[in-house]
This record gives structure tokens, C-alpha cells and sequence, in this order.
């Protein structure tokens, strides 16, 4: 089987399809063995009822910021793939227009677990809006 590890941003580009994050309009800003950086525009999908970001918006931009980057130098065709087992979040502030980021941090890594911290930001003031902590698990997958 052909290696398939993660070492470009246009290989992380290329798992974005059919997703979540593809839906909210997110895109991978940059990315290196330490960081990376999502971005989404505010819209209607990410609002709650009051027309406020939605807190499990922010959640989702923490853990797909923290899943992307912890396939960061791993061979995808090994069948070990990264799931979320924890993510706990702070809202700090809220945002009704411009757009998102989500500042990755990596923490910890070893064979079995990343950890990351994320900070959820408004791209326009830069005034943080979300602090937030992702452990990944890194998970054989049936028949490998």
C-alpha cells in the first residue's frame, strides 16, 4: 500500500470533503509540525437562536483544528486514525459577524494520544473568544 503520511496542508486540504467543517465554510489557513490554523466565515450555520457564534460551533472548530493536526506526519494507510476522546471548552465572548479562527496548539503527542490546545478567536478584533482542550486518541481501525 502507497504511504499515505500527512506532511502538506493541501493533503489535509483533501480531507475536508464531505464534512462538518466543509458545510461551515472552514479552510486550513497554515500548518506546520507545532501549529495549525483554521478559518470560518460567521454565517447563519454557525449562529445560535439570539444570532450569537454557537458555542457547539466553537467546539467543532476546536476539535477538527485538533483531529487535522494530529494526522500531521502520520501514515493514514497504517489504518491509525485520530478520534477525539475529550474536549472541554471556555466561552469567553461571543461574535455575530466576520470571521473565526482557530489557533491549534500542539501540547503533547506520544504513540497512543495528542493533546492540543485551541484558542477561538474573531479574525477582525482579534478578541479571543474560546479556550479550549482536545485529546486525541490514535485508533487501529477494524481489519487493518
Amino acid at each position: 500500500m502507497n504511504s499515505t503520511r500527512i506532511v502538506s496542508i493541501e493533503q489535509l486540504r483533501a480531507l475536508l470533503p464531505k464534512t462538518a467543517p466543509e458545510a461551515l465554510g472552514v479552510e486550513i489557513v497554515s500548518v506546520d509540525s507545532e501549529y495549525i490554523v483554521l478559518r470560518m466565515p460567521m454565517s447563519n450555520r454557525a449562529r445560535q437562536p439570539l444570532g450569537l457564534l454557537h458555542g457547539g460551533i466553537s467546539m467543532v472548530l476546536a476539535e477538527t483544528a485538533a483531529s487535522l493536526h494530529a494526522c500531521w506526519d502520520v501514515d493514514l494507510s497504517r489504518f491509525v486514525v485520530p478520534v477525539g476522546i475529550e474536549i472541554n471548552g471556555s466561552h469567553l465572548r461571543s461574535a455575530s459577524e466576520g470571521h473565526i479562527l482557530a489557533k491549534g496548539k500542539l501540547i503533547r503527542r506520544s504513540s497512543k494520544l495528542t493533546v492540543h490546545n485551541v484558542e477561538i478567536t474573531h479574525e477582525e478584533s482579534d478578541r479571543l473568544l474560546c479556550l479550549a482542550r482536545v485529546t486525541n486518541f490514535y485508533k487501529v481501525l477494524e481489519g487493518a
